[in-house]
């Protein structure tokens, strides 16, 4: 790099800050050393997951296992060396170390000897995994209780002789003080930390499964991790802000999915009013078509329990078909008010007018709906309501859990010629960038739609906001849920209602917007990394949202390898249409490799058995070279630090800075 005087003239303010950090020339060019060193390591791992769904025993073990990256290693680094149900010994341990251990000294002999043998496998593997980082890195991510040992063990080699004897006694002095447990739990936690350097989730953590909190509980002590909010996400982001259609929805969803587990015990939302009015109101009716799934990891339901689940059910789907149709027609520039189904509904014929046609419904018994003002709430659904309300604005654990989704989320990322976010960029029939209204009347496309999207649902939460933008962007919470034009949703309609009520399977379709259409057109992917600004010539996006239909033969990879879809079905309940459980993807130093898993059967069995995730590698796409941190954002990054040392030597040996000694 050439550096001249008015270049440093012109920098010299921020130069002198920068001497505040690096005061000499020595430590100036200590730094440069180390950035350029670092420059020159390989490429760190991203791991790539969406649509977990509140899955969190697959997704937990996703996250022990690396999406098979560990398996991967071990069989890399033992071969023939160890038998194959030992290597699977041993990646149960690195897994479950906790569970794996009491089952072992359970069975073993001589646990001093599988000690022995055990520590030696470990540092093997977690001198592999941490290979690629700077020391100072791997030290950081070290428990202070076993820092300097496993240090010491990581960058000794057994080959050297005349450290054979130091090595082994170590490792004795670990078994003979009763720390040997408690080192390999360390061990594999690290091995478990390092595998994977960062990770990406598109979306969806929410809804269908039980485990989303646990799942958030989990991300909040993890080290490095970044979501771009689901629709799902967003739902509950919307119940937190205040959106009644947003809880309603959430609770419905819950209610279908007899997934009361969140609600109730995981944020203490209090149900028992609900069931109370539901009761009340809807003892009577059989309620046919709100009768809960029970598949996908739900609770199994007692046949009165799903009884009153299924009254519950019904009793939430009207008060939010009433309170969505209150919004739709507030917000007449969403061009929405055809939802209110309500409306069109005949009551004395049970006909449903919709689109100019007459279809009978499968049931018209609507208790709380008022024919002549369909879309009012009752005053009790009134209190209810207002219950509900304040459950969810004031819940502090889901408060919590949403502040996290916020200080970790976007709607878009662009991390290494990647765009990730997770449903669609709208797009007009010809394949170009819709424009979308926002506040205001206000219009954008692509990046800049993402954006401004993303700013309307901060602004919900800040207490700058006005109070007219502030409701709008609470009741834009629904439109991102469910509007046409809706970056996260982008179809004709949600038909919710005609789901429940009407037969005709020709009334259930949601016709899929043109970006679903036209993902797989090569051309028109470029067009929207262009407008993105994705540069290089391997960029690709990734998103999640739509299951791939794996088991029809659908390809997750698109547009000529430019698009790859990540949602294969985590949530079990996509399990029987996806034919599959989830792709997960992996992003290291020689490429891309694209992961097909079938169902996570349990914990028990991995422990027991040593059963993992049975997947399927695709290698998506190699790179000639095997990527170094140079290749990255960071190592762009660092260069521009390197540039900026540079100066400040310039500026310390020409005389504009004085060293600070």
């Amino acid at each position: 790099m050439t550096v001249n005087h008015k270049q440093i003239e012109k920098n010299l303010r921020y130069l002198e800050l920068l001497s505040q950090s690096f005061p000499t020339i020595a430590a100036a060019s200590t730094e440069i050393i180390n950035l350029q060193a670092i420059l020159n390591l390989p490429k760190g791992t991203e791991h790539f997951l969406a649509d977990l769904h509140g899955a969190y025993p697959a997704f937990q073990h996703v996250m022990r296992n690396a999406s098979g990256n560990i398996r991967r290693k071990v069989n890399d680094l033992f071969g023939n060396e160890l038998r194959e149900c030992d290597k699977r010994e041993l990646c149960a341990l690195i897994y479950y170390p906790e569970q794996k251990l009491e089952l072992v000294k359970q069975t073993e002999e001589d646990i001093a000897d599988w000690y022995h043998i055990t520590i030696h496998q470990l540092v093997k593997v977690c001198r592999d995994v941490s290979s690629k980082y700077t020391r100072s890195k791997v030290r950081k991510a070290l428990p202070q209780d076993f820092s300097y040992i496993i240090q010491e063990l990581l960058h000794e080699r057994t080959e050297d002789t005349d450290k054979v004897a130091y090595i082994k006694g170590i490792i004795d002095t670990i078994i003979d003080t009763g720390r040997a447990d408690d080192f390999i739990k360390t061990i594999c936690e690290v091995i478990q930390r390092l595998v994977i350097d960062k990770l990406h989730i598109l979306g969806d953590i929410f809804d269908r499964g039980p485990g989303a909190h646990l799942i958030l509980d989990m991300l909040e002590t993890y080290r490095d991790w970044d979501i771009q909010w689901g629709n799902h996400d967003m739902l509950w982001m919307g119940a937190s802000a205040g959106n009644d259609a947003c809880i309603c929805n959430v609770i419905r969803l819950c209610l279908r999915y007899a997934n009361l587990t969140t609600l109730e015990e995981a944020y203490g939302i209090n149900l028992v009013p609900l069931a109370t009015f539901a009761m009340e109101h809807y003892g009577n009716d059989p309620c046919t078509e709100f009768i809960p799934k029970t598949s996908g990891g739900s609770e199994k339901l007692s046949e009165k329990n799903a009884r009153l689940t299924a009254m519950m059910h019904k009793a939430i789907a009207i008060m939010q078909f009433k309170v969505e149709s209150q919004v739709f027609h507030r917000r007449k520039e969403w061009n929405m008010e055809d939802r209110d189904l309500l409306s069109q509904i005949d009551f004395e014929r049970g006909i449903l007018r919709l689109d100019g046609k007459e279809y009978p419904m499968t049931s018209c018994n609507f208790p709380t709906v008022d024919p002549k003002n369909p879309i009012a709430l009752t005053a009790e659904e009134e209190d209810l309501m207002q219950r509900l309300h304040t459950s969810f604005t004031t819940n502090e654990k889901l408060t919590k859990h949403i502040k996290l989704l916020l200080s970790h989320g976007c709607m878009y990322n662009i991390t290494n010629h990647n765009l990730l976010y997770h449903a669609s960029c709208p797009l007009n029939d010809d394949g170009t960038l819709k424009e979308v209204e926002l506040y205001k009347g206000k219009k954008y496309k692509g990046k800049e739609l993402m954006h401004h999207t993303g700013m309307l649902i901060r602004s919900a939460y800040q207490s700058d906001t006005t109070p007219e933008e502030r409701q709008y962007c609470i009741d834009y919470f629904l439109y991102l849920w469910c509007g046409p034009d809706s970056i996260l949703f982008d179809k004709s309609k949600m038909a919710t209602f005609e789901r429940y009520f009407l037969e005709d399977k020709a009334t259930h379709k949601e016709e899929k917007g043109n970006y679903f259409k036209m993902r797989d057109n090569e051309a028109v992917v470029d067009a929207i990394l262009d407008s993105f600004e994705v540069e290089g010539p391997n960029r690709h996006i990734i998103n999640g949202h739509v299951p791939v239909h794996a088991s029809d033969g659908e390809n997750p990879i698109k547009a000529n390898g430019k698009l790859m879809v990540i949602d294969g079905g985590f949530s079990q309940a996509y399990h029987k249409t996806t034919g599959i459980a989830g792709y997960t993807l992996v992003y290291h130093s020689r490429g891309f490799q694209l992961v097909q898993h079938e169902p996570f059967t349990s914990e028990e069995d991995a422990v027991r058995t040593g059963s993992d995730i049975i997947s399927t590698t695709q290698i998506v796409e190699m790179t000639a070279h095997r990527m170094l941190v140079a290749d990255t954002d960071i190592g762009t990054e660092l260069k521009r630090q390197v540039a900026d040392l540079q100066e400040l030597l310039y500026a310390y040996r020409h005389g504009f800075i004085k060293e600070k000694r």
